[in-house]
């Protein structure tokens, strides 16, 4: 487990510095509404070498960014109603796809993920400021 304390103004940075304690390409983002968790996303996803526009899948449960050399899925399960929606949008294909996906509301879907995934918990320390805390596999 690690943790981080950082100001909003740093999030760029912090997802260069988080990126390669990440040991998952299955990454869960925790957090209540509006703690940044798609702003993290984007930063990931710059930091990844994407440059694609990203945005909250909140309407379209899944968006997909790429390159020439990587996909990535961004999922948002905030709205759906039951874990049948996600099978029903192919979840597990985009799971074991092999490429990045990182899962907001993934608590939705929980009896759909498999074990081997790195959450990344975002909790307020104040209106500017986060603490976010990696918890990769067991195994890993």
């Amino acid at each position: 487990m690690r943790k981080i304390i950082y100001q909003l103004a740093e999030i760029e940075q912090v997802a260069q510095q988080i990126l390669p304690l990440i040991q998952s390409k299955i990454i869960l983002l925790q957090g209540s509404m509006g703690m940044g968790k798609t702003t993290l996303v984007k930063a990931l996803v710059k930091a990844l070498k994407i440059d694609d526009v990203v945005s909250s899948p909140t309407f379209s449960l899944v968006n997909e960014y790429r390159n020439s050399t990587s996909v990535i899925f961004h999922f948002d399960f905030y709205r759906i109603k039951n874990e049948q929606e996600a099978l029903d949008m192919g979840i597990e294909e985009y799971i074991y796809s092999g490429n990045w996906c990182f899962i907001e509301w993934s608590e939705n879907i929980a009896s759909l993920l498999p074990e081997n995934v790195t959450e990344i918990i975002i909790t307020p320390i104040d209106s500017y400021t986060r603490s976010l805390t990696i918890i990769n596999p067991v195994n890993s």
